[in-house]
């Protein structure tokens, strides 16, 4: 509690309402972009917070506040969670991080976990998962199941998480097919389902048999299951949709980390710190794969196993941008600072980063 403490008067008033709200049952909410039941990441989210009340139990009480725009309407938002009582707010989009650190400055003992952020403070933290391992081990996949030799990747904003995943899509594609390309079709927005399903489409008329998306609906895999094309689910295990489809998908589990974060504030040592795990940790899984021969399912086993290992790294060089300039050199690894800021494609992705992010 002292850790939000200030000199003097205020560090007895910051105190006092720190230990007020302790002997109350905690309150922890939850802020999620889109719909609880949109069937990818906010879905995913709503899980987070269901496996905080099935570990805790009466022990804290939990809320959620869906569709929230990522924008400076979400300030009000979080003002008035904060002001009501929540203790502990989980923002589960990058494009909350202004209006967390706002909120954060006026109500300095409550905590905050920011999805995606790179800012941390005495009471935010950060944290998301290294998914570019699963994209990379999805574009080992394409590469060997993919007639054409080449890939649609759905796509919402230019930021560096989706730079990361189209970027190591396409280097373990490269892994297999040196000649392999990665054909990106931006929607400008997270959850989208006609403009997901009509680049879906585009990518059919264009002769590509492998659509991935990082886009948060269930179009894309419901336009290839009806196109006869393969596809890679985004968040859920979208098989049941992607019947004949799907080879497998990259499916969140927020609970492992909600959970450790909700534990860490209750027995006071939680820290405003940065996480950001991979495939070894749990925090993300491969779904069961389907729809391949034999031979290709024990590649992709054996790739997931070589990758939460160590031994595949996903930016290992040598590496070149789009534009043909070295980007890593021979056996050199891209340091997490270069990820966290990434802004440009590789070589063998096709087409332009659009000129305005989200």
């Amino acid at each position: 509690m002292s850790l939000f403490a200030k000199a003097g008067a205020t560090a007895a008033l910051f105190l006092s309402v720190s230990m007020a709200q302790a002997a109350d049952k905690p309150k922890i909410c939850f802020v999620y972009p889109g719909p609880r039941t949109d069937g990818g990441w906010s879905q995913a989210q709503e899980r987070g917070r269901l496996e905080v009340e099935r570990q805790f139990g009466d022990r804290v009480e939990t809320s959620f506040s869906e569709n929230v725009p990522e924008s400076a309407a979400a300030l009000p938002v979080f003002d008035k969670l904060a002001a009501s009582g929540c203790n502990m707010i989980f923002a589960t989009a990058f494009g909350y991080m202004d209006a967390v650190l706002a909120a954060a400055g006026k109500y300095p003992a409550v905590r905050f976990e920011h999805l995606g952020g790179f800012k941390t403070t005495r009471n935010v933290a950060v944290y998301n998962a290294r998914f570019y391992e699963g994209r990379y081990l999805t574009g080992r996949i394409a590469a060997k199941m993919s007639k054409s030799g080449q890939a649609a990747y759905i796509a919402p904003f230019p930021i560096p998480e989706v730079m990361q995943g189209i970027n190591a899509f396409e280097l373990g594609a490269q892994s297999i097919d040196p000649r392999f390309k990665t054909k990106v079709y931006w929607t400008g927005s997270w959850f989208a389902p006609e403009k997901e399903a009509k680049a879906a489409r585009d990518a059919a008329a264009d002769g590509i048999d492998i659509i991935t998306q990082q886009t948060d609906s269930t179009a894309p895999m419901q336009v290839a299951e009806t196109s006869n094309l393969r596809a890679f689910g985004y968040g859920n295990d979208l098989s049941r949709i992607g019947q004949l489809a799907q080879l497998t998908a990259i499916v969140y589990n927020w609970g492992a980390y909600d959970t450790a974060r909700v534990k860490a504030y209750l027995d006071g040592s939680w820290a405003g710190e940065v996480n950001w795990e991979g495939l070894s940790s749990g925090i993300f899984t491969m779904a069961p794969y389907r729809n391949m021969p034999a031979d290709i399912l024990k590649f992709a086993q054996s790739s997931e196993q070589k990758i939460a290992s160590g031994v595949l790294r996903p930016f290992h060089g040598p590496v070149r941008t789009q534009a043909s300039k070295t980007w890593l050199k021979k056996n050199e690894n891209a340091p997490d600072s270069v990820l966290l800021s990434m802004d440009f494609l590789v070589l063998g992705v096709v087409g332009e980063i659009p000129k305005t992010a989200q």
